[in-house]
């Protein structure tokens, strides 16, 4: 990687981890805050990951394993509420980079896309309808949360993606580091399971 996009990848990774911005937002203003041209070439998405890892081990060693813990056990609570919707976890509390500043991304894969939106109505739980980014870079619906977390004593947001039940067989794809890009409510299990002190 060349000296300008690492530098990005590096105030980027600060961003990601100290103020919770998404990667996209994080690269943008990097680029700003180094007084780089507008059109300067960003770095990709898992070379912000590795200076995401590599910031947490330097920066936040000590407190990033519990927070990560109790986004992760705050995820299963929202799949298992979700399960009908076969629930996959995806993003930074997936991928294990996440801090409490970081938000849950749960993508469901339905057979109606407005069943998802009438349980939570049902449930009388409070969300906002918005757009996103899928992960095929697709505009997708997402019902956004703000969930208590006790492990953390604070809120924070849940994203549930609506998806086709078509889409899961795409969704479990390896992505370029040969991982799975997601998992289902028994894998999250195996990685609390493993994660316990």
């Amino acid at each position: 990687m060349d000296t300008v996009k690492s530098e990005i990848s590096s105030v980027a990774a600060r961003m990601v981890v100290e103020e919770g911005l998404e990667f996209g937002p994080a690269k943008r203003r990097a680029v700003k805050q180094l007084g780089l041209p507008g059109r300067t070439a960003l770095p990709g998405n898992d070379e912000i990951e590795d200076a995401v890892v590599e910031y947490i081990s330097v920066f936040c060693a000590d407190t990033q394993p519990g927070e990560l813990l109790a986004l992760r056990r705050l995820a299963l609570v929202w799949m298992e509420r979700m399960a009908l919707f076969r629930p996959y976890l995806g993003g930074a509390v997936w991928h294990g980079t996440a801090t409490r500043l970081s938000d849950i991304y749960i993508q469901l894969f339905c057979d109606d896309s407005k069943s998802a939106e009438i349980s939570l109505i049902d449930h009388q739980v409070d969300y906002e309808p918005r757009t996103v980014t899928g992960f095929n870079g697709e505009s997708v619906e997402a019902l956004s949360v703000h969930a208590f977390c006790p492990d953390l004593n604070e809120e924070v947001g849940v994203h549930l993606l609506v998806y086709d039940r078509d889409d899961v067989r795409g969704a479990l794809r390896p992505d370029a580091k040969g991982r799975t890009p997601r998992g289902d409510m028994a894998a999250l299990r195996r990685l609390l399971h493993d994660q316990q002190p």
